[in-house]
Formats: C-alpha cells, sequence, structure tokens
C-alpha cells in the first residue's frame, strides 16, 4: 500500500516573528491528529526553515533518536553532553537521547538555513545518550541506525535515473529537492509517501532529485 502525503497539507507552525518556520508531516505540538501519530518507527518529519541568527534554544529530549539532513545553510549544534558541532549539506546528524539529553540548535551563519529532523522511536528506551556527524553520506552507503531498526538511504538521481525502493515492512521516502515519481504519482519538494510492505517499487526522476528514503523494520 502506497499513501501519498502532499507538502501543502503539513502543518505549519514555528515562530514568524523569530525567524522560525516549521511544517511538521505527523502530529507534532499543538498540532494533533490521531491518526497521524506515526509510520513505523518514525514519529516526526519536520522540515525547519531558519532565518540568519534564528534557532531552537535548550530544550529537552528523550527516548528518541533524532536524525537531522541539512538542505541549505549550516546548523550550529551543542548538547548538554559536550559536544558542539556546525552541521552542512550532504552530512547526516545524529542525536540519541536515550534517558535525555538537551540541546540548542541555532543558524549562526548569514545566509537562511533549511533542514529536515526525522525523529524516530528506539526499540529499547533508556540508556545513555550518544551523537555523530557522518560527513558527505555517499549515495551508495545507507546511514544505519539499529537502535530504531532503520537504515536511511540518501538518493541524488539525475533526470531520467531510476532507483529501487527497498523491498522491506515500512519505507517512508521524503522528497528534499527535485521531482520523482512512484507508483504513477509524481512526488515534489516536501512530498512523502507511506507505503507498507514494499516489494518491486522504484523512483524515476522527471528532474534532477534528491529524496531521502527510510527502510523501516517491522
Amino acid at each position: 500500500m502506497i499513501s501519498v502525503w502532499r507538502a501543502g497539507g503539513r502543518y505549519r507552525g514555528g515562530d514568524e516573528a523569530a525567524g522560525i518556520e516549521s511544517l511538521h508531516a505527523f502530529s507534532f505540538g499543538r498540532f494533533y491528529d490521531p491518526d497521524n501519530l506515526r509510520f513505523g518507527a518514525i514519529l516526526a518529519c519536520n522540515e525547519e526553515r531558519l532565518a540568519p541568527g534564528a534557532g531552537f534554544d535548550e530544550h529537552p529530549h528523550s527516548h528518541t533518536e533524532i536524525v537531522t539532513w541539512v538542505m541549505e545553510g549550516e546548523l550550529t549544534h551543542r548538547d548538554s553532553a559536550g559536544n558542539a558541532t556546525v552541521v552542512g549539506p550532504g552530512d547526516v546528524q545524529r542525536l540519541s537521547s536515550a534517558g535525555g539529553v538537551r540541546h540548542i540548535e541555532r543558524n549562526d551563519g548569514q545566509v537562511p538555513l533549511t533542514f529536515v529532523q526525522m525523529w524516530l522511536a528506539p526499540k529499547d528506551p533508556g540508556g545513555e545518550p550518544a551523537y555523530e556527524v557522518v560527513r558527505g553520506i555517499a549515495d551508495a552507503t545507507p546511514y544505519a541506525l539499529p537502535e530504531a531498526g532503520a537504515l536511511l538511504h540518501v538518493r541524488r538521481l539525475a533526470t531520467d535515473e531510476r532507483t529501487a525502493v527497498p523491498d522491506a515492512p515500512f519505507v517512508y521516502v521524503h522528497v528534499v529537492r527535485g521531482v520523482v515519481r512512484l507508483a504513477g504519482d509524481d512526488l515534489g519538494p516536501g512530498d512523502a509517501a507511506r507505503i507498507t510492505d514494499a516489494e518491486g517499487l522504484e523512483l524515476a526522476a522527471a528532474v534532477a532529485a534528491e529524496v531521502l528514503v527510510w527502510e523501516l523494520s517491522g
């Protein structure tokens, strides 16, 4: 089964006066929909846009695997475990909040920052926080997140190029840029597809595209 969710249907949050725009694909904060709480292990897929100097002040997380993909600009991260990094396009950042951690996310650059942040439920909550950044991840190298039973595939496709969708109990496809075709539907920037029991599917780029594909166990 394939369910297409359009960018225009995302919940709009953030704080315009503070230079923050947030687009939520799932129930989040004050936006509650009992029929849209999660998909497989995925709890949230937020597209965040921060103006120069804007950001999220220190706030807590727990029992969540937080994976961030920067689209444009640079994201400054600092957390209570002592990590301080700057994350750019092509880098994968993961914060395992485990039993509890606090962090700050800011745009300390001179240009707007846009990133996609995805929250996944761990199989075994608790433990000690963990953090890592994988710089310049390649298309051929999926990012493994065994704590959530998940693999993240990054696909950068040229026009008319095709790529297989993983055969898996759950697959979540998020289009970062460009247009891809999936089973007769065209998906553009911010669109997503939630696929159950995927088998023999493929994505075809109508124009050059960048796509995030989560392969999720049952």
